[in-house]
C-alpha cells in the first residue's frame, strides 16, 4: 500500500532524511521508531504530500504522490502529532467540517460521520464542545476526523503523545481495532507501544533506516549471546566449575545475594539453548534451584543496540 523509494530531504546541505526506502503491505500495522530528531515526522510529511522530497518518490496504493497528489491523498487518513482540532466546535461539527474538506458526497456524509464516531467510541460526546474534552477524547476525535472519508491507509504521528497511561492503553486498543481492515503506519518513540501494536517495526536514526522487520525476527538477528538468570539457595555454595562443562557456556556472574538466595547471570554462546543443561548442572552439583529463565531482548534492547552499536552490527539487519 505504501512504497517509499530512495526518499531524501535536505535542509541547507544537511539531510534530515537520507536515501530511505521501505514498504508497508496492505493490512499491516507498522511502527516507525526513532529518537527525537531522527527523521520520522519529516518522512511522514513527505509520504502524505505535505512536504516535497529533495529526491525520491512515494507510491500510495500504486499512485505516485508527486504525479497525482489528490488521488494519493484520498487514500490516506493523516493525523499529525499536533492535530488541528478547533476547540470552539462541537464534535459533530468538526467531523462534518472534515468530511466536507475531503469532498465526501453529501448523501454519504452523515453515515460516514456516524461510523467514524462509533469506531472511535466518541458517539457519547458528539454534542460536546471539543475544548471541554480530555486529552484522550481529543485524540479520538482527531482519529475520527481521519476516518470520515473512509481511507484505506492511516498515517499517525505520535498518536499517544502527552497521554496518561490509561489513555495510552485505550488509544492502543483503538489503533489495533482500526488496523483490522486498514493499513496503519504510525511513528512513535515509545518502544513498548510499537511492540504492543505492530506487525513490523522500522528503526530510523540520523535520517537513515537501520532495520525493518518483526520484533521477533529482530530479536533473533540481534540476540548475540543468550542470557540466563538463575536463583539458587545460598547453601550449598556455587562455584564456576559447576557450569564449566555445559556446552555453549561462556560466562557467569553473581548479580545479587540475600541471606537465603543467590542471583546468577549466565551468558551462553549464540544459537545455544542452555536451559536444560543448566538445570542438569544444578542438580548434579546439589544446588537447590529456585528459578531459571532466559532473558529475551525487549524493544528497548533492540533499539539501543541498533542506535548505539557499530555500523557493521547495524548492517547485519
Amino acid at each position: 500500500m505504501i512504497e517509499v523509494r530512495n526518499l531524501t530531504k535536505v535542509y541547507v546541505d544537511k539531510p534530515a532524511v537520507d536515501d530511505v526506502s521501505f514498504f508497508v503491505k496492505e493490512g499491516e500495522i507498522v511502527s516507525f521508531l526513532g529518537p527525537n530528531g531522527a527523521g520520522k515526522t519529516t518522512t511522514l510529511r513527505m509520504i502524505t504530500g505535505f512536504l516535497p522530497p529533495t529526491k525520491g518518490e512515494v507510491l500510495v496504493g500504486g499512485v505516485n504522490m508527486l504525479e497525482d497528489p489528490l488521488s494519493a491523498k484520498r487514500l490516506i487518513g493523516y493525523m499529525p502529532e499536533n492535530a488541528a482540532l478547533y476547540p470552539e466546535m462541537r464534535v459533530h461539527e468538526y467531523l462534518n467540517f472534515r468530511g466536507r474538506l475531503s469532498n465526501v458526497p453529501t448523501a454519504d456524509l452523515r453515515g460516514n460521520i456516524h461510523a467514524a464516531m462509533e469506531e472511535c467510541f466518541i458517539a457519547d460526546v458528539e454534542d460536546a464542545v471539543i475544548g471541554t474534552l480530555s486529552k484522550g477524547y481529543k485524540q479520538r476525535v482527531a482519529l475520527a476526523g481521519t476516518l470520515v472519508h473512509k481511507p484505506r491507509i492511516l498515517i499517525l504521528d505520535e498518536p499517544t503523545i502527552g497521554m496518561d497511561p490509561m489513555q495510552i492503553v485505550k488509544i492502543r486498543e483503538l489503533i489495533r481495532a482500526l488496523g483490522k481492515d486498514r493499513t496503519v503506519f504510525l511513528s512513535t518513540h515509545i518502544l513498548p507501544e510499537a511492540e504492543a501494536i505492530s506487525d513490523r517495526v522500522l528503526v530510523i536514526d540520523h535520517g537513515r533506516i537501520l532495520a525493518q522487520d518483526s520484533p521477533d525476527n529482530l530479536r533473533t538477528v540481534l540476540r548475540g549471546r543468550g542470557t540466563y538468570e538463575l536463583v539458587v539457595k545460598v547453601e550449598p555454595a556455587w562455584t564456576r566449575e559447576m557450569f564449566a562443562g555445559v556446552p555453549g557456556f561462556a560466562e557467569i556472574v553473581e548479580t545479587a545475594r540475600t541471606e537465603r538466595e543467590v542471583h546468577l547471570r549466565i551468558e551462553g554462546e549464540k544459537d545455544h539453548d542452555l536451559r536444560e543443561a543448566l538445570f542438569t548442572a544444578c542438580v548434579r552439583a546439589g544446588l537447590i534451584l529456585l528459578e531459571l529463565k532466559e532473558r529475551t531482548l525487549s524493544m528497548e534492547d533492540i533499539f539501543l543496540r541498533l542506535t548505539t552499536e557499530e555500523d557493521h552490527v547495524k548492517e547485519a539487519v
